[in-house]
């Protein structure tokens, strides 16, 4: 089942959450993760760590990642660990890689090439 969260700003990014049969929760994120969609993002990440055993966040459709971009994802990996869940990144382009590589995102929140590596580990 697709849930989607919608254009933070028109044509910028669109976030779209599914589940898997195992209940993961995957968040599919298409376009620009700055600002103008980091409080939508923060959301849909929220709400899937506190509804699932796990999140894959896929940015396989991500060509750009911003410092306000990495601070959610810092919070969601936080909120997941207080949960006892898991959170997981996925198919981060190279752009978007370097970024996370550059800041140490990539130590801290597991990395994997893509959403079904992320989902098997």
């Amino acid at each position: 089942m697709a849930h989607i969260e919608g254009a933070a700003v028109p044509e910028r990014l669109l976030i779209t959450r599914t589940t898997t049969g195992g209940g993961v929760g995957v968040v599919v994120l298409a376009g620009e993760v700055d600002l103008d969609g980091s409080g939508r993002l923060r959301d849909a990440l929220l709400s899937s760590v506190e509804s699932a055993p796990g999140t894959v966040v896929d940015f396989g459709e991500v060509g750009f990642l911003d410092s306000s971009g990495i601070n959610v994802l810092i919070s969601a990996h936080r909120a997941a660990e207080s949960l006892g869940v898991w959170f997981r990144i996925a198919a981060p382009r190279d752009a978007v890689d370097r970024v996370l590589r550059l800041v140490g995102v990539d130590a801290l929140i597991p990395c994997y090439p893509s959403v079904e590596e992320a989902l098997a580990a």
